[in-house]
């Protein structure tokens, strides 16, 4: 007798502390790329920029296959990782122009998700009522990051720890924490039913 297949459910709960804490990375990130892309020139912003273009293009063809809880999870937990491993490879191997430019190379490939992950959040929401409060988790988590990374940034000045690349490389560290908690939270939004 063949076992029925359990299908993946997404909690909306867990997602919204997910959001939360993925809009706080994002706050706490946003002013540290422009110290970090310093080394690259102009030039490479255009490539990616066309880069990305393509790439959301190209993954669009496909939405109509990858309109499952499934994929919704892997595209997620796949730009979550990609997020990790960035972060971890920049504490390596500090700031550098091949470091600015595996940063940008990593943001540019999550970015390619990021329209699928979109309509795939608003497609499995379905009700006006949650996609608000999964904006307001985002904003209040985007509000705090920026918050919190101003605070820190203030502390270390404090400190005598004035230049940018150094606070920059400070913050990854606690941006390496969060990025491990974010991504318990999403595998915690997405389960089997029992």
């Amino acid at each position: 007798m063949p076992q029925s297949t359990k299908l993946m459910k997404l909690y909306f709960r867990p997602y919204l502390r997910y959001k939360f804490f993925n809009a706080l990375f994002t706050g706490m990130v946003g002013g540290s790329v422009f110290t970090i892309y310093a080394s690259l020139p102009p030039s490479t912003f255009s490539v990616g920029g066309i880069v990305l273009a393509l790439g959301m293009m190209a993954l669009a063809y496909v939405y109509h296959r990858l309109m499952t809880v499934e994929y919704f999870f892997r595209f997620t937990l796949a730009s979550e990782l990609i997020m990790l491993i960035m972060v971890g490879y920049f504490l390596l191997f500090a700031s550098n122009l091949t470091t600015a430019l595996i940063v940008y190379v990593a943001y540019q490939f999550s970015f390619v998700f990021g329209g699928y992950l979109v309509r795939a959040e608003t497609h499995f929401a379905r009700h006006s009522r949650v996609m608000g409060w999964i904006d307001i988790a985002k904003q209040q988590g985007s509000l705090t990051g920026l918050a919190l990374s101003y605070g820190f940034y203030k502390i270390l000045e404090h400190f005598g720890i004035t230049q940018s690349s150094v606070q920059v490389y400070d913050l990854h560290f606690g941006l390496l924490g969060l990025e491990i908690l974010i991504i318990i939270c999403l595998i915690y939004s997405f389960r089997k039913n029992k």
